[in-house]
């Protein structure tokens, strides 16, 4: 496709992005109405949002359209997964500029429509809107399938802290990306395309998990969450953290201890949770921890100690030193509301 957003026109770009999509049986109507229909057969919909700005969230010279559509989509279909829910549909709000390449955005689409596939879900609609700054706005939905949401305050004093995903491995990729470096591959295309664990969310639903989060800003931030909403402090185990031998390599090169990713670097979209004792839970979960006594001071210790170090993302936090506003150096993406 040749040409700028400008000289396809609103009507010609929404048709190329809407001729990209595919669908699932939960969309009873997709895109080219006044709004989409999507089953609820729980009767209750799951829902989360998340806004990306380019310059702050992502850059076009570290990644690709479709890598930003991929990542789009991700981090908000782990949040419903997060919840225990199966993902069902997505709608895009898009905002550009007029002198884009318009292969720009489809291959946006392209990504998103991708992610959907391997989470089982769907675009059912959005909106394009002509802007100086490219902003994505995703909004999420799930279905609960009769099963009650896993909330961040249901962990017990007792309870174990388990995740399965990835983790640091987005904050080691991006901290090769800041050094002008494109290698080790696999830890800069964690950056670029997270793989969250959708099953594992509604599975860890069904296995009894009182707590759930997907770590979106870090595994102390997240955790802290749930510890805030508990009311109970989280103590994790470094001994039990996997650091692999290449990101310890990586951590070696550019000066920085590689427990300082695992433990405080975002956009993997792992998935953490707590659970109760004698819950059998399957190879690909990690215990990691523990849940202590209700606290006064709910918060989460590494190995019995606060975590003197800073991590974790706050989009309204001072900067440090070196790091950069350019692709958000913990977790791309705000607090949920």
């Amino acid at each position: 496709m040749k040409g700028t957003v400008g000289e396809l026109g609103e009507f010609g770009l929404i048709r190329e992005l809407t001729s990209r999509l595919t669908t699932t049986p939960a969309v009873r109507l997709g895109p080219g109405d006044d709004a989409a229909v999507v089953a609820a057969p729980d009767r209750r919909v799951v829902a989360s949002t998340d806004v990306l700005l380019e310059g702050r969230h992502f850059r076009r010279d570290w990644s690709t359209a479709y890598d930003v559509g991929r990542k789009a989509a991700a981090q908000n279909l782990a949040d419903i997964a997060a919840m225990g829910a199966v993902p069902t549909a997505i709608l895009l709000g898009l905002v550009v500029p007029a002198e884009l390449p318009a292969t720009w955005p489809t291959e946006l689409m392209d990504g998103i429509r991708d992610e959907c596939q391997v989470a089982g879900a769907a675009v059912v609609g959005g909106d394009v809107v002509r802007g100086e700054i490219i902003t994505v706005a995703i909004t999420a939905l799930g279905d609960l399938r009769n099963h009650e949401p896993v909330t961040r305050s249901g962990a017990q004093p007792g309870d174990i802290v388990a995740v399965t995903g990835w983790l640091g491995w987005s904050a080691a990729g991006l901290a090769v990306l800041v050094r002008g470096f494109r290698s080790p591959r696999a830890f800069v295309e964690a950056h670029r395309r997270p793989e969250p664990p959708y099953h594992a969310g509604p599975a860890a639903a069904g296995l009894g998990a009182t707590a759930m989060t997907d770590v979106s800003d870090g595994l102390i931030a997240d955790l802290g969450h749930i510890a805030e909403a508990s009311k109970v402090r989280i103590d994790l185990h470094t001994a039990a953290i996997d650091v692999p031998t290449q990101m310890s390599d990586i951590g070696q090169a550019v000066g920085v201890d590689p427990l300082q990713w695992v433990l405080t670097g975002g956009e993997d979209h792992a998935i953490v949770a707590t659970f109760p004792p004698d819950v059998k839970l399957p190879a690909r979960w990690k215990v990691i921890g523990e849940v202590v006594s209700p606290s006064a001071l709910p918060q989460v210790t590494v190995d019995g100690a606060p975590w003197d170090k800073a991590g974790g993302w706050d989009h309204f936090g001072e900067l440090e030193p070196g790091e950069q506003h350019g692709a958000g150096p913990h977790g791309p993406h705000g607090a949920a509301l």
